[in-house]
């Protein structure tokens, strides 16, 4: 098996493969959304939620909401990586867990052993925060990652296990899509509350949504185009559960990148359909590595045949490294604007709740 050439299946996809492919693009703020999204892959509205509610109880859909952007919303965010002694590291985890900012925690094959993700609002101190779960959960060393460069977030998988794991596709999101400064309205707060919901699996599932903001269906629209305009919303769309889904295997390919080609090969790398995310991130003396590039396989020859897929086509020769989740600690969407941030913010920071006072 090349590192090109995922599967001999040459058989085309089936309308169920073509619905969950398509649910995690985008589903349209319209009264009537699966019917519109039915018709595109060939199946009825009923046939289309018969599959969806399927899957949502199966586990594999996790939750249908909008993916809204944190820069653009003021939230300050993080990837951060930390070395623990090993026999401390569980335990240090389920610290880092407590934090409610924090949305995604993993283990990972690497000196730098747990990797999580951090995100507070505008008026806090994100520094301060990641220095607190530092002491807190007894890291021996903690590094901020920030994104200084978004060249691509969007998980989309390929759920007919048909596509070349070098298939090509322009990134739906990137930092040029970001407004940072953004002024967040208070309509912009209340739709952020009503659409980071799972939005229920039926005709209609905008209506209580439409109902809490006391909107039209047209005129939730209208604000939502205005929210993605500014590069606050992303999308509504789909979410499944790696595992579920039948991807039981990730790989963060970490590419020591000179800084004068960055800009080049991110966009290049970004390009790839297997990469979820691709990000410019800092270097530090124990850290090389500028770009990194998150893939998701069903098994880890798939993983890493698609990190070998970059190698092969725009990174031949640079130094990199094939990290991989070992224990998921912590796998959630953020909420925006909960008052459990605030809660521990003012136990352990002394800081009280400044957006809500």
């Amino acid at each position: 098996m090349t590192a090109t050439s995922p599967a001999p299946e040459t058989t085309l996809p089936t309308a169920r493969e073509q619905l969950l492919n398509r649910i995690q693009k985008d589903i349209p703020i319209v009264q009537r959304p699966y019917r519109v999204i039915a018709e595109e892959v060939g199946l009825s509205e009923a046939e289309a939620l018969a599959i969806l509610r399927e899957v949502k109880a199966d586990g594999v859909l996790r939750q249908v909401s909008a993916i809204f952007d944190t820069r653009t919303l003021g939230y300050q965010s993080s990837l951060v990586a930390a070395v623990y002694d090993e026999d401390r590291l569980d335990e240090g985890a389920e610290i880092v867990n407590g934090h409610p900012g924090v949305s995604h925690n993993y283990k990972r094959n690497h000196d730098f052993n747990l990797w999580y993700t951090i995100a507070v609002p505008p008026e806090s101190d994100l520094e301060a925060h990641v220095q607190k779960l530092h002491e807190l959960s007894g890291a021996r060393l903690t590094r901020l990652m920030p994104t200084l460069h978004l060249f691509k977030i969007g998980v989309e998988f390929d759920m007919t296990g048909k596509e070349d794991w070098n298939a090509k596709a322009a990134p739906q999101y990137t930092s040029e899509q970001r407004n940072i400064g953004y002024k967040v309205t208070d309509l912009d707060r209340a739709f952020v509350v009503e659409f980071q919901k799972d939005l229920p699996v039926t005709e209609e599932p905008y209506a209580d949504a439409c109902a809490a903001l006391g909107l039209t269906i047209d005129e939730v629209a209208a604000h939502a185009e205005k929210m993605k305009a500014a590069g606050a919303l992303r999308r509504v769309s789909a979410v499944f559960r790696h595992q579920k889904a039948g991807f039981t295997f990730n790989a963060m390919g970490v590419w020591a990148v000179p800084q004068d080609n960055v800009a080049e090969v991110g966009r290049q790398m970004a390009e790839f359909k297997a990469v979820s995310h691709c990000y410019l991130r800092p270097t530090y003396p124990e850290w090389p590595y500028t770009i990194f590039t998150m893939v998701h396989g069903r098994s880890k020859e798939e993983a890493f045949g698609k990190i070998k897929a970059i190698e092969e086509e725009v990174a031949n020769g640079v130094t990199h490294a094939i990290l991989y989740s070992t224990k998921e600690y912590k796998k959630i969407r953020l909420e925006f604007y909960k008052p459990e941030f605030y809660e521990w913010q003012e136990t352990h920071l002394g800081t009280a709740d400044t957006l809500n006072s």
